[in-house]
């Protein structure tokens, strides 16, 4: 049986992390335009898919049915994007919950850094597979 879940997290607190953190994301040098470019205008309807995500992640709410791998394939990520997402993410999370809230946050994000850095063949994390027929081989 899985331990519960720290009281503290909420819909509500899943909502302010998530807009918080992006609004961070976008401002930043290095992730902004990333983030731009592959969303464009379509900052309500992705905000929207990543409090489900984070909803799904944290309190098993099954709302988010999405394929992340796929989504941030193509887009020239590296180790260092994933540092910055996890720092940005973990100083986010800190304003807005601490103790076992947090460490539940920051206890995910690292699962998904890591999973989409194995999925995407990314730095160390990366398996080194060949390239499968429509899917460039990173090195």
């Amino acid at each position: 049986m899985a331990p519960p879940l720290p009281q503290q997290v909420s819909e509500a607190l899943i909502e302010r992390v998530v807009h918080d953190f992006y609004g961070l994301v976008r401002q930043d040098a290095m992730l902004g335009p990333i983030f731009e470019e592959r969303i464009g205008d379509g900052w309500d309807a992705h905000l929207a898919t990543l409090v489900d995500f984070w909803s799904s992640l944290t309190l098993m709410s099954g709302r988010y049915a999405g394929k992340p791998h796929t989504a941030h394939f193509g887009l020239g990520l590296r180790t260092e994007h994933f540092e910055r997402w996890l720092a940005l993410f973990e100083r986010v999370v800190n304003t807005h919950c601490a103790g076992p809230a947090a460490a539940l946050f920051t206890g995910r994000a690292r699962r998904v850094a890591d999973s989409l850095q194995i999925g995407l063949n990314i730095g160390d994390k990366a398996l080194h597979l060949p390239a499968r027929a429509g899917v460039p081989a990173t090195a």
